[in-house]
């Protein structure tokens, strides 16, 4: 049956027969789905599966032999990729950050754009991250959770509409893994988290409702976090729908 309240509801992100191929492979086929306002989407499936492929073609990292995107509406190939990107942002499986402190790492995306953010501005997107006091430290020393946790704010340093996380937690261990999937909670479900202070600066930096999609090989993870998810597999869209069934039956599946 479907469901009436998406079909009336405003999607940031609508990919429509999207695929890429190269000489003699397909990687992805008829991949179409939409992502509501505010919504987690996990996107998960065996590896090979093109998972970080389609994350890829959704800012256009690579471009689609077939199909587009639509962002907010518009076709993405009208906008240009540099805006693209800073609307669409990427968090990658392990942190790339720049040399330099925590600082520079933030004003990296807007002075791109010729801004730059205040004092203010990066104690807010640090607090928001659980990373208070980090300004001015060397990323050279941190640890791969704080070092994961500065690629966040880094991205939402250039205020995006959508956060496409590519195995976000693969290369933690468990305690640094727990940590940024709270703070991705606290991302998408501000309004029930604890740490009220954290949520309200991110809020203040952000200014904008975020929608994201999760890559994962974590299953529970997927389940801990999305409220839907859709299942991948030889470059297709085998199974999408509530979190909780398509989960299921990926669950049974590997």
């Amino acid at each position: 049956m479907p469901d009436s309240s998406r079909e009336s509801a405003s999607f940031a992100l609508r990919a429509d027969h999207l695929g890429i191929s190269v000489p003699g492979k397909i990687l992805l086929e008829e991949v179409s789905f939409e992502v509501v306002l505010g919504e987690m989407l996990a996107i998960v499936g065996p590896s090979g599966s093109g998972k970080s492929t389609l994350l890829r073609l959704l800012n256009r990292l690579i471009e689609p032999t077939s199909g587009t995107v639509y962002l907010d509406g518009i076709d993405y190939k009208q906008i240009a990729p540099r805006d693209l990107r800073r609307r669409v942002g990427m968090v990658m499986q392990r942190p790339f950050l720049f040399p330099g402190s925590v600082a520079d790492n933030l004003q990296f995306g807007p002075g791109q754009r010729g801004e730059r953010l205040s004092d203010d501005q990066i104690t807010q997107l640090l607090v928001g991250v659980g990373l208070a006091g980090f300004a001015s430290r060397s990323v050279a020393n941190l640890s791969g959770g704080e070092a994961q946790r500065v690629s966040f704010a880094r991205t939402l340093a250039n205020g995006p509409e959508i956060l496409l996380l590519d195995e976000p937690t693969s290369a933690l261990d468990e305690d640094s893994k727990r940590e940024v999937e709270s703070l991705i909670r606290r991302l998408m479900q501000p309004r029930g988290d604890a740490n009220a202070e954290a949520t309200k600066k991110l809020a203040e930096v952000s200014r904008k409702t975020l929608t994201c999609l999760l890559v994962t090989h974590d299953l529970a993870q997927a389940a801990r976090l999305a409220q839907r998810a859709l299942t991948l597999n030889a470059g297709r869209i085998v199974k999408s729908g509530p979190a909780a069934e398509v989960l299921n039956a990926a669950n049974h599946l590997s």
